[in-house]
């Protein structure tokens, strides 16, 4: 039986090389890429992929990157693939999951639904998705295609361990994510805190007060993302104000977005920031004196051996 292929995009690639060191049973694939003067996108799969299970990594960080995946999918499944997993480390279209004003696009729905389009030659077609903004998600994927919620949770709560030992209070930056931080800090039988927040325009809110004593503790703040940091400091400050001794920043995606890492750096609110590599926009912060990556390569490996 030959081995199962491992593919990946192009910006996944740091992914795919850890992963398949993780998987020294796998077969890695081989893509010729090119770009026409025009900026048309030329791929070819120089693996054969007929009646062979396939895996492939590849993110959503932009509709470029999108496309290529998708591009990818469908050539692996028409080309005859007995099996094809698909591993999105980041889904980038979860803020606007669902429409609030008339005429909204849901752009998560309208990817998923792309994403989903994969020719029907009775390949499995399997998505996995890590930490996602929004639960609801796989149910926007159909068809031929199953989706599931991949959690983080294992690299989130190791890092928690580390940096808070025993005795800390797991916090988040907003009500809205409470639910899900309240769910971990019980897994860590630690307490669980967020603020409270009150919108005073379309752009703008202002913190009211805290849910729980952090005077004199240690404070981990889990957020799935940042990007600007704008949420992220403004907890923080309200949570030093409250008397916490120490803040630590822990996040599944570290988008980073302009000079978010350095308004963090900035704010001298934060003693470690830990995000993990399932961004490629985190990586360009290895090696800062605040950030710290770890990779979330051995959980794909141990969720594509199952």
């Amino acid at each position: 039986m030959p081995a199962p292929l491992l593919f990946c995009t192009e910006n996944y690639r740091y992914l795919y090389d850890e992963v398949a060191d993780l998987m020294p049973s796998v077969e890695k694939g081989a893509v010729e890429r090119r770009v026409f003067p025009d900026g048309e996108r030329y791929q070819c799969l120089l693996s054969g992929v007929e009646g062979r299970d396939v895996m492939l990594i590849g993110g959503t960080i932009s509709d470029v990157d999108t496309l290529e995946l998708y591009d990818l999918a469908y050539a692996i499944a028409k080309y005859g693939a007995k099996s094809l997993r698909i591993v999105i480390p980041f889904f980038g279209y979860s803020t606007m999951e669902r429409a609030v004003r008339q005429g909204e696009v849901v752009t998560a729905k309208t990817r998923a639904r792309l994403l989903s389009a994969i020719p029907n030659t009775g390949t499995l077609v399997k998505y996995y998705l890590i930490d996602l903004h929004t639960e609801g998600i796989p149910h926007y994927f159909e068809g031929n295609v199953t989706a599931l919620h991949v959690y983080a949770k294992p690299v989130i709560i190791e890092a928690a361990r580390q940096y808070g030992g025993a005795h800390f209070v797991l916090a988040c930056t907003d009500a809205g994510r409470a639910k899900w931080v309240e769910s971990l800090a019980n897994d860590m039988g630690v307490e669980a805190a967020f603020v409270f927040k009150k919108r005073l325009s379309g752009e703008q809110t202002a913190i009211t007060g805290v849910n729980a004593d952090v005077e004199g503790k240690t404070v981990i703040i889990y957020d799935d993302m940042i990007r600007t940091g704008g949420s992220l400091i403004k907890a923080a400050q309200a949570y030093k104000e409250a008397g916490a001794r120490r803040i630590i920043a822990i996040t599944t995606h570290g988008i980073f977005v302009g000079q978010c890492v350095e308004r963090i750096q900035q704010s001298g609110l934060f003693e470690k920031i830990i995000a993990t590599n399932t961004h490629p926009n985190a990586l360009k912060y290895t090696g800062h004196p605040l950030v710290e990556i770890r990779s979330v390569a051995a959980l794909i490996a141990r969720h594509l051996s199952i």
